[in-house]
C-alpha cells in the first residue's frame, strides 16, 4: 500500500487524498468505487464497523433503485444486504430501502430520505471519521471544523431573505 511518507506505520500516517476520494465517491452515488477505496486504504475497517458497511451497501442498493434497474437491486440486496437480515437493528432499516421498491418514483416515498444528499454526506461523515478514527488521526481536523463553519454559515446565510445564492453543496465544495 502506498503512503504519502515512508517509513511510517498506516497510523503515523495517513494518506488523506484517499479519504478524499472516498468521500467524493460517496457523494458522487459510487459507492462500490468507495468501498473499494475504503478497503485499500483501510482493509479491515467495514469488517469491524458492520454499520457503517451495511450504509454504504444500502446507498448502492438506493442507487440501483433510482435509476431503475429493480431487478439488479433485487439481486444485490439478496447477495450483499441479506446477511444483516439475521440482526434485528438491521431489519427496521431493510425494510424501509426495500420499500423503496414499491414506488414508480422513489422520491416521493416515504423512505425519501434515502435518495437524498444529505443522507449520502452523512454517510461519507460517518466513514470519514470511521477511517480518521481507524488510523489514529483526529476525528475533526482543522480543515473538517472549518469546512463544517463555513456550511453552517452558507446555510444560513442563504436562509435569510434578500439573500440570493445556491445553497451550499459539500461535493461542489470539494471540487473546486
Amino acid at each position: 500500500m502506498r503512503y504519502s511518507c515512508s517509513g511510517f506505520t498506516p497510523s503515523m500516517c495517513f494518506d488523506f487524498p484517499f479519504l478524499l476520494g472516498i468521500i467524493k465517491f460517496i457523494l458522487e452515488d459510487n459507492t462500490l468505487k468507495a468501498i473499494e477505496l475504503t478497503k485499500e486504504v483501510t482493509p479491515d475497517l467495514l469488517e469491524e464497523n458492520k454499520d457503517l458497511h451495511f450504509d454504504l451497501l444500502s446507498l448502492h442498493f438506493v442507487k440501483l433503485v433510482c435509476s431503475g434497474q429493480c431487478v439488479e437491486a433485487l439481486r444485490f440486496a439478496q447477495e450483499n444486504l441479506s446477511p444483516y437480515g439475521s440482526e434485528q437493528k438491521y431489519v427496521v432499516k431493510l425494510e424501509e430501502f426495500l420499500a423503496l421498491l414499491a414506488y414508480d418514483e422513489p422520491e416521493k416515498s416515504p423512505s425519501f430520505h434515502l435518495i437524498s444528499l444529505d443522507y449520502r454526506q452523512d454517510i461519507a461523515d460517518k466513514i470519514n471519521r470511521a477511517i480518521l478514527a481507524h488510523t489514529k488521526q483526529p476525528s475533526y481536523s482543522s480543515l473538517e471544523r472549518l469546512i463544517q463553519q463555513m456550511t453552517v454559515v452558507k446555510q444560513h446565510l442563504s436562509q435569510e431573505p434578500n439573500k440570493d445564492g445556491p445553497p451550499f453543496s459539500l461535493k461542489d465544495f470539494i471540487d473546486c
